[in-house]
């Protein structure tokens, strides 16, 4: 059972604290996803689990053995970069056998071990080729058929897509999620890309400035977000916010008014709210209706943009502000026209002054769902 376990890990640069005490239990066959904006730690926490950053403070398991003093060969770790890092004078073969040859492995071990993960890795024509030679997809995949051969215990993989085009990220997403399910192997995996986040991994970690916002399964993060961050981070186009106030409460839901008029009654726990007081009505892009809905809004196009299945919209409404919607790819809507946008309650979002979520009455029926391993928190 080889789990990953950080206890009240910290990093701190001089008297800047980076990473400030986090606690997580990635278990064993488990494909997490750090995920978060530019400096949030994400980065900086992998590298301490794979021994290339000192621990400041807090302990780190890996199989059950402390590992905070351990080098990072002695960890039973294998590191994807960003960067391909191959040694260009050698060739694939090479370059995936270096660590074995390194470790004196006897030869055939290490040419079995190379035909096993270039077979995996749809790399056999070209183990005879040199970096040059090799498109960035290719040269990808020497670098995780390096770590493959290793056998690892946990493979990390630190934003190893953001230098390949939009249609190689898509066919090498397909391919790390393949091999996960072909080595049934612990994976961490860092991108600042929630699409990839959410299409990859079965525990998402959100981080910002140090910390961690929510662990859970994609669709959990999705259905549930724990605060206002959270929601506006996962989902592509991100979350509507909306500044409202509450009309009514009830014990398991809670009435705002909308922009120009109207209302809708979101089913959420009330945390003590009042008539009157401020909150933020979240509601996805793919959740606004073009008619019916529990509420609508009423708004001016500005902006239209058609990707052929679906055709976002981009519309003013009261107050200056402006909703996203995910529409109808062959709606002849264009900018300047008015549009009628609803809300169906159940799918709305309340967030109180201090960007916590309401809690909602009822569990998503699909956010327990994150690719056949249990998820608890």
């Amino acid at each position: 059972m080889v789990d990953v376990v950080l206890q009240n890990i910290k990093k701190a640069f001089g008297d800047v604290e980076v990473i400030k005490g986090v606690d997580l239990h990635i278990e064993d066959r488990e494909f997490a996803v750090f995920v978060g904006p530019s400096g949030c730690g994400k980065s900086t926490l992998l590298r301490m689990i794979a021994g290339l950053e000192s621990i400041s403070d807090g302990d780190l398991m890996i199989d059950g053995q402390r590992v905070n003093d351990l080098s990072p060969a002695e960890r039973g770790i294998a590191m994807v970069f960003q960067t391909y890092a191959l040694y260009p004078h050698m060739t694939v073969r090479d370059n995936m056998g270096f660590s074995l040859r390194l470790a004196k492995l006897p030869k055939a071990e290490i040419e079995r071990k190379v035909n096993e993960a270039a077979r995996i890795l749809k790399l056999e024509p070209l183990l005879d080729r040199k970096p040059k030679a090799l498109s960035g997809g290719q040269r990808q995949r020497v670098a995780i058929g390096r770590a493959i051969v290793r056998n690892p215990k946990v493979f990390l993989f630190d934003e190893p897509l953001s230098n390949l085009d939009a249609a190689l990220r898509v066919q090498m997403r397909i391919e790390i999620a393949r091999m996960h399910s072909d080595f049934d192997a612990t994976m961490i995996y860092v991108t600042h890309d929630q699409v990839e986040a959410m299409t990859m991994a079965n525990k998402i970690v959100v981080l910002q400035g140090g910390v961690i916002e929510q662990v859970g399964s994609p669709l959990e993060l999705y259905h549930h977000p724990r605060n206002r961050f959270v929601a506006g981070f996962i989902g592509s186009p991100t979350m509507n916010f909306i500044d409202t106030q509450v009309q009514n409460v009830q014990a398991e839901s809670v009435t705002v008014s909308l922009p120009g008029g109207g209302s809708v009654t979101a089913p959420v726990k009330d945390r003590g709210l009042k008539v009157g007081d401020k909150i933020t009505l979240g509601v996805r892009p793919e959740h606004l209706l073009e008619s019916g809905g529990d509420g609508q809004i009423q708004g001016k196009v500005l902006v239209v943009e058609r990707l052929g299945g679906a055709t976002y919209i981009y519309a003013q409404i009261e107050g200056n502000q402006t909703l996203t919607a995910e529409i109808d790819g062959n709606s002849p809507v264009k900018v300047n026209d008015a549009v009628t946008l609803g809300l169906s309650g159940a799918t709305c979002h309340l967030f109180t002054t201090d960007g916590l979520a309401l809690e909602q009455a009822a569990r998503h029926p699909l956010a327990a769902i994150d690719r056949g391993h249990s998820v608890a928190h």
